[in-house]
């Protein structure tokens, strides 16, 4: 694997307010749906989560809206992982927009690996897909050129 591949997205007429804009509610969904193809990619599958009882939570997620984005626009958002351990994963998103040069909005996402049993709770994620996360982590150096918005996410060692 070299990559993530990045979520496509057709913004939808009902998506606008009376600006003109995307609403704030729907970069949330499509970031949404940007996280549920990671997870596809990764193996964290509907396939997976019937086997397993295991899925990712949103623990926290941060949101920088830097470009209006239209009704005829189209988003690519772009996923990085920046960090992982045994149970979390912090990812980074941009979102492209082919008329705006740089990113239209960015986000980044705290994320859990849950067993849904009778009581949920952290689980380890499996050896492939710990595997195939730090393969993807960015390296410390491109970590430390990355821009990050106005507060940062970060994994607490223990």
């Amino acid at each position: 694997m070299t990559g993530l591949s990045p979520y496509h997205a057709k913004i939808l007429p009902e998506w606008i307010d009376f600006n003109g804009h995307l609403r704030d509610a729907y970069y949330a969904l499509v970031l949404s749906y940007a996280i549920d193809e990671v997870m596809d990619r990764l193996g964290l599958d509907a396939a997976y989560r019937e086997r397993t009882r295991c899925t990712l939570y949103t623990l926290e997620w941060h949101m920088h809206f830097l470009h209006e984005i239209n009704s005829s626009d189209e988003l690519t958002v772009s996923t990085t992982v920046l960090d992982v351990d045994r149970k979390r994963l912090h990812v980074g998103c941009e979102f492209a927009c082919p008329r705006i040069e740089g990113p239209a909005a960015s986000a980044e996402v705290m994320l859990l690996h849950v067993h849904q049993g009778e009581k949920p709770s952290s689980a380890s994620f499996p050896p492939g897909v710990q595997a195939r996360l730090e393969a993807l982590k960015l390296s410390d150096a491109a970590l430390a050129a990355r821009e990050l918005g106005s507060r940062k996410i970060q994994l607490k060692r223990r």
